[in-house]
């Protein structure tokens, strides 16, 4: 669909992240496993359409769990979660949201840039600058500070540090409004320096 990798890899980071943060946090095994499951299935509406694909994803979870006979409660809780991370239509309402918004909108890697376009001279979108330009990404969870922090490395010469925030900016204070619904602050760090 020419957007940077949205398959197995992203979900798969997003949701070991997820559960990471509301374990650390110190919620039950089962709130972290519904996390884990959310943000697995959080962009399953990219298949539709990119537009909408929160909702989209939201209804097809819907379909999958409630077949598999999932608790009505924890259901809710997850498609919930889903619908609401895309940052032109979401908000975190709960610590299964907030975890996958966090997980999510901190995903941005080189490896998320498709193969193809790896080529400097190729690098013509600005998702694909910005996230080939990240040389290291890292979500730290410091639950006795009450943060959480983005570290990120950026090579300046691939994308500029304005470029990041052209495109990132709603996510950030997406990100922003999810830790303060944990009880948390977030802070971004960008090559040592914070910014956030």
């Amino acid at each position: 669909m020419a957007f940077t990798e949205h398959g197995f890899a992203h979900a798969g980071k997003v949701s070991e992240k997820a559960g990471e943060i509301l374990k650390m946090l110190g919620y039950s095994n089962r709130m972290t496993e519904l996390a884990k499951i959310s943000a697995y299935m959080h962009d399953i509406g990219n298949c539709i359409n990119r537009h909408d694909h929160a909702q989209s994803g939201a209804i097809m979870a819907f379909r999958i769990l409630d077949r598999l006979g999932f608790d009505p409660e924890e259901l809710a809780d997850i498609i919930g979660a889903i619908g609401n991370h895309d940052e032109g239509t979401g908000t975190a309402f709960s610590p299964i949201s907030a975890a996958l918004i966090l997980a999510d909108k901190s995903d941005v890697r080189r490896s998320r840039v498709r193969y193809k376009y790896r080529k400097k001279e190729s690098l013509t979108d600005i998702h694909d600058r910005v996230n080939y330009a990240v040389t290291d990404s890292i979500l730290l969870v410091e639950p006795n500070e009450k943060k959480i922090i983005l570290n990120l490395k950026i090579d300046t010469e691939i994308s500029a540090v304005m470029e990041y925030f052209e495109i990132f900016l709603t996510r950030m204070v997406m990100c922003r409004n999810a830790a303060d619904y944990l009880d948390l602050r977030f802070e971004l760090n960008m090559n040592d320096i914070k910014l956030l």
